[in-house]
């Protein structure tokens, strides 16, 4: 009874769980707000600053400017914009979404000061003759074309102004309406604009024959309906109290974020297919477990993003999908430990319950500095990479709750069953490896397929292909130097896209025509039906406007642009700079309290060797690099310490077990023992992940494929570096200690606050 109560629990669970997010999962998915790179948008960084002979600008100032923006955005009909105050009198704004993107930012930063003047640009009326909210769209009676219609404070005032311009000649008579009129602007320059079929900067110019006695006033000209709506709109929200230059700018095709959203859902779901084929295979039933697992994780992850508004983002896809790679680790770490206590005879109850706390600590401590690395990258990070490291820190908190626990409670329903006492074989273990308890075989006596490998004493040999592969990489970057992308060295990024393939000659003619001509052009997509042009100075919000229109012209798509200033390049790689220099420093500090100084002088020694290896490829092939590649770095910091955290919680493992080294051959001893054992769930945690990333690489959007190739040399050289330079470097420094302290190590246990055995010398 005991038995079948236990599995018919767990079926109860398992089917209940599928049941709710069957029935959940589609709303849920439907309520995430997409980012601007997913379903199109722009987002712009603008300086706050004041107006000519203004006081210096305050906090009331940048509040009320938000307050103006936001009813502005109102007229947009944007149903999730996002506007925020940032420090040195910055507002960020996003608006995903947004069809009329050109016509969007015109309103956004326009000044809002209404004036009328005569031809000879003298001021007859401005805004503050305007009633409050008195400004309406409409249709004219007689010509049924767009109006704008205001009302007017003073009949007396407007009459006197109309019966002076009445008496005027020909051409004299002229009521001209100005929206930011500036100094240098004349009625005869921008006449002659028009009259060329250029649009001029008024808004129009109506020939005054009599008086008018009245507070009604009608403005026409060649308006659409959209047009008198939003300035309607923008009248009645009021003027700006600042100016605002724009410093920073994306824009997304609303086409371009449709493809990236859907190639990068397939890369994501072929992905995470394979990796649970991969878990079936090699982890047999446990493996199904992890299935079980994983749909929670996602479904949770999903759930959380909705609950607390977030954006999702083309990284913050990727990063999701990473999260399921990562979360697969802790399963292989329980598993892989599982397995172990397997082979030395135990039964299945007495594995599973010494393999689910002998992996704890390194699960945690593996959680722990990526998580470290995540908060960093979001406190650093911008747009869309802080948005990557959102979906990062909640992949990373959901992970541990339902690998560690919900996999602890499925698979201890079923262990505990009693079942499965005499199917080991189940677990993927071999008969022909399982030993009887009798024999008193521990985990440190175990046989691995690594045990030829003697890798301390081959260390020299390593560390002499390490030292000649990173006097390589010096000389390639001393040559070719670092193709910085916008973020770091401002300019403009133009994407286009095209329903047939382009060539460079084409898109050279199509720029040269266009007035932009540029010599860094590069093709890509699986058509080639994508462009990304490069120049070294930012864009105007003008330069925008006329890209887009002629691109959308020629090639049937909106452009995607993107525009940094130098200032904030600077600062971008200020920051850069900051956060990865903090998550080092954490990481170390983190690793030497965990378990000791000499262990985080090699995590750190090893995470530096992996970050220069990107970016010496990074270099040697020309690839750009932006803020994605220093999520990607910050994001191997944090995951390719886990190898070597899983490395050292071995070594620290197998130490208490040997209770006295007496020479450093003893020491390396339990170095080469804790690396072979170490060695294949270090792949396969590798591997979950390389199969995640190579099929974002291959599958996913083109404007990842930099940050998913940062993150595949991460990860081959974060498994290198863990086990022939980390542990090497402990050992060189524990070696150093032992013949200071006269070639003995005493190793003690000595309980800490995480509840693990630390050895003391």
């Amino acid at each position: 009874m005991k038995l079948r109560s236990r599995i018919v629990a767990f079926f109860i669970v398992v089917i209940a769980l599928f049941a709710t997010m069957g029935a959940t999962t589609e709303g849920i998915v439907k309520n995430i707000n997409l980012g601007l790179d997913l379903q199109g948008g722009f987002e712009v960084l603008y300086q706050v600053e004041p107006l000519k002979g203004a006081k210096p600008i305050t906090e009331k100032d940048l509040q009320a400017t938000v307050t103006a923006i936001q009813e502005r955005v109102n007229v947009l009909g944007v149903s999730e914009p996002s506007i925020q105050i940032e420090s040195g009198n910055r507002i960020r704004v996003q608006l995903a979404g947004v069809k009329d993107q050109d016509a969007a930012r015109e309103l956004l930063a326009t000044q809002a000061n209404l004036t009328f003047r005569d031809v000879n640009n003298k001021l007859l009326l401005d805004g503050r003759d305007l009633k409050q909210g008195g400004a309406s769209d409409g249709f004219d009676s007689q010509t049924n074309q767009p109006i704008v219609s205001l009302k007017l404070k003073d009949a007396k005032k407007f009459s006197e102004i109309t019966t002076d311009l009445s008496q005027r000649g020909p051409g004299q008579n002229l009521m001209v309406i100005w929206l930011d009129y500036q100094k240098g602007d004349t009625y005869e320059k921008e006449a002659k604009k028009e009259a060329a079929g250029q649009k001029p900067k008024f808004i129009s110019a109506a020939s005054v024959q009599n008086p008018l006695n009245t507070t009604d006033v009608q403005i026409s000209g060649n308006f659409t309906v959209q047009e008198t709506k939003d300035l309607a709109g923008i009248l009645n929200a009021g003027s700006l109290p600042v100016q605002l230059k724009e410093v920073y700018s994306t824009s997304v095709g609303a086409q371009f974020g449709q493809d990236a959203l859907k190639s990068t859902v397939i890369a994501s779901i072929i992905g995470v297919l394979a990796i649970f084929v991969f878990m079936l295979v090699v982890y047999r039933l446990p493996g199904a477990v992890a299935i079980v697992t994983l749909s929670v994780f996602t479904f949770i992850t999903l759930w959380i993003l909705d609950m607390i508004n977030a954006v999702l983002t083309l990284p913050g896809i990727a990063a999701l999908v990473l999260g399921v790679g990562m979360a697969v680790d802790a399963n292989i770490l329980m598993y892989e430990r599982l397995k172990e206590e397997i082979r030395v005879g135990k039964s299945v109850k007495q594995a599973f319950k010494a393999g689910s706390k002998n992996s704890f600590s390194a699960i945690f401590d593996a959680n722990i500095t990526t998580l470290l690395a995540a908060g960093v990258l979001f406190i650093f990070g911008v747009s869309t990479v802080k948005g990557f490291a959102t979906t990062l820190i909640i992949t990373i908190l959901v992970s541990f709750l339902t690998a560690v626990w919900g996999t602890r409670v499925l698979l201890g329903l079923l262990v505990n069953s009693g079942y499965l006492d005499n199917k080991k074989t189940w677990f993927g273990v071999k008969k022909s490896s399982i030993h009887g308890i009798e024999e008193g075989f521990d985990t440190l006596d175990l046989k691995t397929k690594f045990d030829r490998f003697d890798f301390v004493h081959t260390r020299k040999r390593f560390f002499t292909i390490s030292a000649v592969l990173i006097l390589a990489g010096l000389i390639v970057l001393g040559i070719f130097k670092l193709n910085l992308g916008i973020d770091f060295s401002s300019g403009a990024r133009v994407q286009l896209q095209s329903e047939h393939k382009l060539t460079t000659q084409e898109v050279e003619k199509f720029l040269d025509k266009t007035g932009f001509p540029s010599e860094s052009i590069v093709i890509s997509g699986d058509k080639s039906e994508y462009a990304a042009v490069r120049y070294d100075k930012d864009f105007s919000k003008e330069d925008v406007q006329k890209m887009n229109a002629a691109a959308d012209k020629a090639f049937g798509y909106k452009a995607s642009v993107s525009s940094v200033s130098p200032d904030v390049s600077k600062e971008i790689a200020r920051n850069a700079v900051y956060a990865l220099a903090i998550a080092a420093l954490g990481i170390i500090i983190y690793v030497a309290i965990r378990f000791e100084w000499r262990m985080g002088i090699g995590a750190i020694a090893s995470l530096l060797h992996d970050v220069f290896f990107m970016v010496a490829i990074f270099s040697l092939f020309r690839l750009e690099v932006d803020m994605t590649f220093i999520a990607a770095v910050l994001t191997i910091v944090g995951y390719s310490i886990n190898d070597t955290i899983v490395t050292f919680d071995r070594i620290r493992e197998n130490l208490h077990r040997a209770k006295v080294i007496k020479t450093p051959d003893d020491l390396a001893d339990i170095v080469n023992k804790s690396l072979r054992q170490t060695l294949g769930r270090s792949v396969n945690t590798v591997m979950t992940v390389i199969i995640v990333v190579v099929s974002l690489l291959i599958f996913g959007a083109p404007s990842i494929e930099n940050f998913s190739i940062a993150l595949l040399i991460g990860l081959v050289t974060g498994m290198y570096s863990s086990i022939y330079i980390a542990a090497q470097i402990w050992y060189v420094l524990k070696v150093r200690q032992m013949k200071k302290l006269g070639g003995k190590v005493n190793v003690e246990k000595k309980k800490r606050q995480w509840g693990s055995d630390e050895p003391q010398v």
